[in-house]
């Protein structure tokens, strides 16, 4: 697995597979959040992943984020899944919707430039989205 912590309590990753969940749980993550698509070439069902996390003791959610459809709705079930409920990942295809997300709540909280430099560090590029953290972070404030 490869794991990039976002904050203290959010990790993100590429692709996991069922059998890596329990190790999750066992490590102390209680929630799971699935952005990846089931109609994505190698996606793993999310009923199968469900499961998994229901058998590790896990709290799991399943929103799919396809690329280039952002919505308001999928921010703010991010942010619900991934707030105040214990350690969090989440997973997509590489771990950058996930991050996308996280940055689209963070705005307003965190200065951009922050959210700039923690996704870098983890290996993802939010140049592209940061019109949006923009903007959103004028609506938070």
């Amino acid at each position: 697995m490869d794991l990039r912590q976002l904050s203290p309590d959010l990790a993100v990753s590429p692709q996991i597979q069922p059998e890596d969940v329990p190790v999750l749980a066992q490590s102390g993550f209680k929630v799971l959040v699935n952005n990846r698509p089931d109609d994505e070439i190698g996606a793993i069902d999310h009923e199968v992943m469900a499961e998994a996390a229901r058998a590790a003791g896990m709290e799991y959610h399943y929103l799919p984020f396809h690329p280039g459809q952002i919505t308001p709705d999928l921010i703010e079930g991010f942010g619900e899944a991934t707030s105040g409920k214990g350690p969090v990942i989440a997973f997509c295809r590489s771990g950058n919707r996930c991050t996308v997300l996280w940055a689209l709540n963070q705005a307003g909280k965190l200065p951009e430039a922050e959210l700039l430099q923690t996704a870098a560090d983890a290996g993802y590029d939010l140049t592209g989205v940061m019109p949006l953290v923009a903007s959103l972070a004028g609506k938070n404030a």
